[in-house]
């Protein structure tokens, strides 16, 4: 084979380094008659005689020197090339590239990708916050987060969260000056913070249910944005009503700086789940985010 030149070379560096036959041996694990066989098999290749034996001493010869000077270094470097390759296989490398809206930016993106990080110190992870729907095949991406409804059917999806309600909200001091509505029609008299399609700057209606009872209501406001975050820190800020995730606000929620209403109009949705392509193979990476979710996050 075309390897036994290399294989013959090992082991003749071997026994010239522990200047003894026995001790290459056990280095090598092999029998010392087959470090013999090996060295004299290199000899007969070389037509030279590369180590001087007597019953206690192994000496290199001059040509065995020579070769030694020459062959080890490269040697060396191609076993510590064999050594890193070998070390790559059990540390995770690459990056993951991840479009996230902003709903599932505190409830997902915060508790688990710093973590992620720490657990993976040789990956990178590029994190594209964006509310528009985004073609990851076509963008060079990983995967995406949605709610369940803006998933391609052809796409794997992972669920991440458990089911959760969308609410009109509002600050204490807008309903203090402004009133509560107590019905979805009296909506028209406030002031509410609309939300803009990304894509295509179309007015979002706001989707009510009690019962069996739908409602998509278009509703009117001074301020419109293509942001959640947006909606979030000016609902707060007392600029209007607006109408969002309850995991997005669950923090205003607990505060008591948002406050739900109409809550029994709240409609509920199945979840964000993290979608990839079924004829793309995930990556290492993706595939170890999804694992550390699915640890970290309830989904039920």
């Amino acid at each position: 084979m075309a390897l036994t030149p290399l294989n013959e070379l090992a082991v003749f560096v071997s026994v010239a380094r522990h200047k003894s036959f026995t001790r290459a041996a056990k280095e090598l694990g092999v029998s010392t008659s087959a470090v013999s066989q090996s060295v004299r098999l290199l000899e007969e290749r070389v037509q030279q005689a590369l180590f001087f034996r007597t019953t206690r001493n192994v000496s290199l010869t001059d040509a065995g020197q020579r070769l030694l000077e020459r062959a080890a270094p490269g040697l060396e470097s191609a076993l510590n090339a064999l050594e890193h390759l070998s070390a790559d296989t059990t540390q995770l490398t690459g990056t993951l590239r991840l479009t996230v809206p902003s709903i599932a930016l505190a409830s997902i993106i915060e508790p688990v990708l710093p973590r992620f990080l720490r657990d993976n110190p040789h990956v990178h992870a590029e994190v594209r916050l964006s509310d528009r729907f985004v073609d990851i095949v076509e963008e060079g991406l990983d995967a995406g987060l949605r709610l369940i409804e803006a998933v391609e059917k052809d796409m794997v999806q992972v669920r991440l969260t458990p089911a959760f309600r969308f609410m009109v909200l509002a600050s204490p001091s807008y309903l203090k000056r402004h009133g509560t509505p107590m019905h979805p029609e009296d909506l028209a008299k406030h002031d509410c913070i609309t939300y803009r399609a990304p894509t295509t700057s179309l007015p979002y209606h706001w989707e009510l249910e009690r019962g069996r009872k739908e409602l998509r209501i278009q509703v009117k406001g001074r301020l419109a944005t293509d942001h959640s975050e947006v909606m979030y820190r000016m609902a707060v800020a007392g600029v209007g009503l607006t109408y969002l995730a309850e995991l997005q606000v669950a923090p205003a929620l607990r505060a008591g700086t948002l406050v739900p209403v109409l809550e029994d109009w709240a409609p509920s949705v199945p979840g964000i789940f993290l979608y990839y392509p079924h004829r793309s193979r995930a990556s290492a990476p993706l595939r170890a985010f999804i694992a550390l979710a699915r640890k970290l996050l309830p989904t039920n």
